[in-house]
């Protein structure tokens, strides 16, 4: 095959400035690719360095410009310059060497010490694309899939709720996207088809014939790395509104206004800790809050006065969710003018259609359904709930729930599992499930806790084991048909409401069931401990917004050279600090949970634990085993009703000794985009376990943080000191 370098592809090469293109080549493509126009034969081959771990590859016909954008892709103006190897086919990439082959078309990144990285391979005859799969465990491809290693699989990589797996993983959203524990992501721009990753190679064969192609590689020394560079290709996630961080009751079938205010008013009756409340629209019930599919009227039945119900709500302090439906040719984005902001199903008259509930008090929306809506149609309902929201309300950080999406959708909302059985093997997928969309760089992620499809497994023992779980997921929403007994109290109310569907199972739930006073005091703890948690929770979502590190995180983006936490798809770590480990048996006394190499502790009890092999704890209902790093520093509120309930009671930082540890300790308003001018508080925290001295820097952000008083309690002692924070730095010894 000839190479031939063209006046072409020089003057790319010096572009603006800025050295874009690392490596443009003009190939023989006789046998790779089918050109409809222009030069037969011959494609352009263009290496791109978006970042110092992102590079891009693109193939197109020598004579059509390339797609200006990739979906899901963000724009990257200011790509990295990179300097000519000695070699014709060659490159350098920072530390990187990339060779080009030409029969077959094969690129090869190398490292310093000439170890392969990744090779990628352009099929002949076919609009294929091969890549190494190394040695270890595969992870991503989206959310939806059974097990959590992806190899030895082959996925059609198809949307929606029509997967085989439904019932136990959950609906489809599939991404392009796979990484491996060696160091590496690769990213299979559009058009996607099936992924074959049953041999040594993985094999991305597109369903559209096609001769271009947008492949991007992501390498990284730490999975940390690797996931920054999938948030630098892809964006990095939203910080969240505070109060989205909190509990969130879903609705279902309603009888009357008195129902649902009653509700509301049981919550703070009860106090029990809530933030939302979500209403489900008629249609999927017989009685939701509006008319049907698709309709912005509410049920006059229900809510007769949505103004005053909703005021009589925010006075509570609890905020409001509504379910909306797409129209079935949604496209198109709010920016959108002339003809095309006038089309049927565009997103600026659809858009309009929800005004007039902004302007009354919704607080969130649940965007449902969607998985016939082209790719394209996907990611732009994303785009339309984040934009709608912030034009709606340019001071308050929007909240959409979906259930559809792509790369990207981090950028603009939260993702749910789908209507997924009441099952203990549904509940042990939902683990995986969590862990993987992680990978996937979609951390906002949560389930139905209990359940959606009633089965005769739902018993007040899930219910609580699925309810555990959900207060360590970053939704945290109990929803499901049946739903009363979705309610923290709804399994001691004599009858178990609505059963929506349920009546097939004859003689369930079991009578005894709907009298066990064991369900709400055990929720409750949960949800204590959930909303004592929030300063670590919302300063870990910081983090996730900061750096792209998800929420729920794999075992081995914190060990990747142990071989065992690869291994692990039953636990978590929560943040940087917390291992969970849900207790996924019906009837399980004992639960084994591997704990990574290194001293832990055990939460519960205080007890100093060392790790790098399975420990076996006793669990009654109300315990599942969590454990907390040695060297962690974690904030901890008082209890709270609401996220934003006041409180004089200072936070306390709870230290766990037997190694040196840091966290970064982060607040702003929770809910404007204030931060964004500086408007927060990031106290650095260091604890030297040989000396016992905690230091708290004040390290950015123009909130003032000095003569704060906080409390500083060491674990092993139990004993705890208040301390005033400075201006600049305070060192407490313990």
């Amino acid at each position: 095959m000839t190479v031939r370098l063209t006046r072409r592809s020089v003057l790319s090469g010096l572009g603006a400035g800025l050295a874009q293109s690392l490596f443009l080549r003009q190939v023989s493509a006789a046998n790779l690719f089918s050109v409809q126009a222009g030069e037969p034969g011959k494609l352009d081959l263009k290496l791109t360095a978006i970042t110092p771990q992102v590079l891009h590859i693109g193939i197109a016909p020598a004579v059509a410009a390339p797609p200006v954008r990739e979906l899901g892709i963000m724009d990257h103006p200011h790509e990295v310059a990179l300097g000519a190897s000695s070699g014709g086919n060659a490159v350098n990439w920072g530390k990187y060497r990339i060779q080009v082959a030409e029969q077959p078309l094969r690129i090869t990144v190398m490292d310093e010490a000439q170890k392969v990285r990744q090779e990628i391979e352009f099929e002949k005859d076919s609009t294929a694309v091969r890549f190494r799969l190394g040695s270890q465990p595969l992870f991503g491809m989206g959310e939806g899939l059974s097990g959590l290693d992806r190899r030895g699989t082959r996925d059609g990589m198809r949307n929606g709720e029509g997967s085989p797996g439904l019932r136990t993983a959950g609906a489809r959203v599939s991404i392009p996207w796979l990484m491996s524990p060696e160091g590496w992501g690769i990213f299979i721009g559009q058009p996607v088809g099936a992924f074959d990753l049953s041999g040594d190679h993985g094999i991305v064969r597109s369903s559209v014939a096609n001769s271009t192609r947008n492949v991007y590689l992501v390498l990284g020394d730490t999975p940390a790395e690797v996931l920054r560079g999938y948030a630098d290709l892809t964006g990095y996630p939203h910080l969240p509104p505070l109060w989205s961080l909190g509990y969130m009751q879903s609705h279902r079938t309603l009888a009357s206004r008195d129902e649902v205010l009653g509700i509301a008013k049981t919550f703070r009756e009860k106090k029990l800790p809530c933030d939302a409340l979500i209403y489900l629209g008629t249609g999927f019930c017989p009685s939701g809050w509006n008319t049907g599919h698709g309709s912005f009227t509410f049920n006059a039945d229900v809510f007769p006065d949505p103004r005053e119900m909703f005021r009589e709500f925010h006075e509570q302090h609890l905020k409001v969710v509504l379910h909306a439906v797409p129209p079935y040719d949604f496209h198109g984005k709010l920016t959108d003018m002339g003809a095309a902001a006038h089309e049927l199903g565009d997103a600026v008259p659809y858009w309009a259609e929800h005004m007039p509930l902004e302007e009354i008090g919704v607080d969130g929306w649940w965007p449902d359904e969607g998985d016939s809506l082209p790719v394209t149609a996907r990611l732009e309902r994303n785009e339309m709930y984040w934009d709608g929201q912030i034009k709606a309300h340019p001071e308050r950080r929007p909240f959409a729930l979906h259930r559809n999406g792509y790369a990207g959708l981090q950028r603009y909302g939260w993702l749910w599992s789908g209507d997924i059985d009441s099952s203990w093997k549904a509940l042990a997928a939902q683990v995986m499930n969590g862990i993987n969309v992680g990978l996937c760089g979609i951390p906002y992620w949560g389930t139905d806790t209990g359940g959606f499809v009633p089965t005769r497994e739902l018993t007040p023992e899930l219910y609580v084991r699925w309810f555990q779980f959900s207060a360590f997921c970053p939704l945290f929403r109990s929803h499901g048909r049946a739903w009363k007994l979705r309610l923290p109290w709804g399994w001691n109310m004599g009858t178990p409401g609505p059963l929506e569907g349920a009546e097939r199972l004859a003689g369930w739930p079991l009578p005894q069931d709907l009298h066990n006073a064991d369900v709400e005091p055990i929720c409750r703890k949960y949800l204590e401990l959930r909303y004592q948690m929030l300063p670590y929770i919302y300063s870990a979502a910081e983090q996730t917004h900061r750096t792209g590190l998800p929420l729920m995180r794999a075992l081995w983006t914190a060990w990747p050279q142990d071989a065992k936490s690869v291994l692990i798809d039953d636990e978590y770590l929560w943040g940087d600090h917390f291992l969970v480990a849900p207790v996924l048996e019906a009837g399980a006394a004992n639960r084994k949970t591997y704990l990574p190499p290194g001293a832990w502790w055990d939460f519960w009890s205080n007890r100093r634990v060392e790790g790098g092999d399975e420990v076996a704890r006793e669990v009654d209902l109300a315990t599942i085993p969590l454990y907390v790093r040695a060297g962690a520093i974690v904030p901890m509120g008082p209890v709270r009703q609401y996220t934003a309930e006041r409180s004089e009671e200072p936070v306390t930082l709870r230290v766990y000794p037997g190694a040196n540890g840091q966290f970064s300790w982060y607040e702003d308003d929770g809910s404007s985009f204030r931060y964004r001018q500086g408007e927060f508080t990031r106290i650095d925290c260091a604890w030297d376990d040989a000396s016992r001295r905690l230091t708290l820097v004040w390290a950015a952000g123009n909130r003032p943080s000095s003569g704060r008083k906080v409390w500083v309690q060491v674990m092993d002692r139990g004993t705890r000191k208040l301390v005033i924070v400075t201006e600049h730095s305070t060192t407490v010894r313990l």
